[in-house]
């Protein structure tokens, strides 16, 4: 079977290569010059397979009101005279429920730990060819307030119970296990600490993606550079898209195309109910490798995510809700990067940063969308939110085995439209 997968991408890179070991001919389409050059190319660079506590939370609600007052807020709403906004905004809030949360929270940790066996598996299978800066190193989460991190400790009770390993750690636990973080020690009440987490470069696991689909005994197709101007229907079924540089034919269409996906489906008579959140990430070279963390961190009261990628210092955070403007706000960079320099001092050059803002497709659960819909040739694999890198190589593998007939891995209760 020939299938198009829309969107080069981590999710759309894959899922390409999850349907090409099935031996499907796969056609990768994305209007970049290259693979993962939007919302992957400087993510957050954590791999969180264990950590997945949806953004849809009990406290979320009370929370939102001081945020949209803060200067310096992680958080930010542009109201828009858009519909679609505002129904992903209700959802959202309904979804910000005690019973939603873990119902959401124990389907991303299995999707996670398929996600892991997946990677791990392609790791082991192809070595160096993927070269894509991948540790093994944990990751602790840090709190300031005792709410927050009694929070944390019940939900790290509740993700015990399905099988993740963590510990609870006070502030000077924390600062044990990574010692660059003596600079926050003051502020710090305590921290949950998950050895099992990883760390990789998103945008060249996408490139070394890339080159094993090229090499494959039957090549991927890449048409990269070409614009999708709409899903091709016939008969009340995709067949194909149309692009800037003529048909391309195919017997099914998987839509991985980020934020993009909603307009695509839309034409199929589909609503999609994702909204993007914008984030930022700004990378800096190791200038000091004892000053920067070796574990992955997550500040939870800044919202903001630290880890040690190859030689950089990466830290990524902010969510943006203003529509699809994915231009770079010198403010809202700003904010990142000072937290950075705060963080931990003397650690990079900070007077090389480069600069990234990315467009994550969300829903308002936090699951993403995965399988078939009601229009025969059109698959989902969209909609992961923050999450597209942990979550790839497993929802990658649901995809593949449902367009297989095969049953997958997991339960696929919350995952499908």
């Amino acid at each position: 079977m020939h299938v198009i997968v829309l969107g080069a991408g981590i999710v759309g890179m894959a899922s390409a290569y999850a349907l090409a070991r099935d031996g499907h001919a796969v056609t990768v389409v994305d209007r970049a010059s290259g693979v993962g050059l939007e919302a992957s190319f400087a993510n957050g660079g954590q791999l969180s397979y264990s950590y997945v506590a949806p953004l849809a939370g009990p406290a979320v609600p009370k929370s939102i009101p001081g945020y949209l007052l803060r200067a310096d807020s992680p958080l930010r709403f542009a109201p828009a005279a858009d519909p679609h906004q505002w129904r992903w905004i209700l959802r959202f809030l309904a979804a910000c429920t005690e019973a939603q949360s873990r119902l959401t929270t124990r389907r991303l940790l299995a999707l996670g730990s398929l996600s892991r066996r997946a990677l791990h598996a392609a790791v082991d299978e192809h070595g160096p060819a993927l070269d894509f800066a991948y540790a093994r190193n944990g990751k602790l989460v840090v709190y300031s307030t005792p709410e927050g991190f009694e929070s944390a400790r019940a939900q790290m009770a509740y993700q015990r119970e399905l099988g993740c390993e963590q510990q609870a750690v006070d502030a000077d636990g924390c600062v044990a296990i990574e010692p660059a973080l003596a600079t926050l020690r003051p502020r710090l009440t305590g921290g949950i600490y998950t050895p099992s987490e990883e760390v990789g470069d998103c945008h060249r696991l996408c490139e070394s993606l890339r080159r094993i689909l090229e090499a494959a005994p039957t090549p991927a197709t890449f048409r990269l550079g070409t614009t999708a101007l709409n899903l091709r229907l016939e008969q009340g079924r995709v067949t194909g898209l149309d692009t800037d540089q003529g048909v391309i034919e195919a017997d099914a269409v998987v839509l991985a195309a980020g934020v993009g996906s909603t307009r695509f489906a839309r034409g199929a008579g589909l609503d999609l109910p994702i909204y993007p959140l914008k984030g930022y990430s700004v990378s800096a070279p190791m200038l000091d490798p004892a000053k920067a963390p070796k574990v992955s961190i997550t500040d939870s009261a800044r919202r903001i995510v630290y880890a040690p990628i190859g030689g950089d210092l990466r830290a990524a955070g902010i969510a943006d809700l203003v529509g699809l403007d994915a231009a770079i706000h010198p403010r809202r960079l700003d904010l990142v990067a000072r937290e950075t320099r705060a963080a931990f001092p003397g650690a990079a050059d900070y007077d090389r940063i480069r600069p990234w803002s990315g467009l994550r497709p969300a829903t308002p659960t936090g699951a993403p969308l995965l399988g078939p819909t009601p229009v025969p040739g059109l698959w989902l694999n969209t909609g992961h939110g923050a999450l597209g890198f942990t979550l790839a190589m497993g929802s990658a593998r649901v995809v593949a085995d449902l367009m297989a007939g095969r049953t997958p891995e997991i339960p696929v209760d919350g995952f499908l439209v």
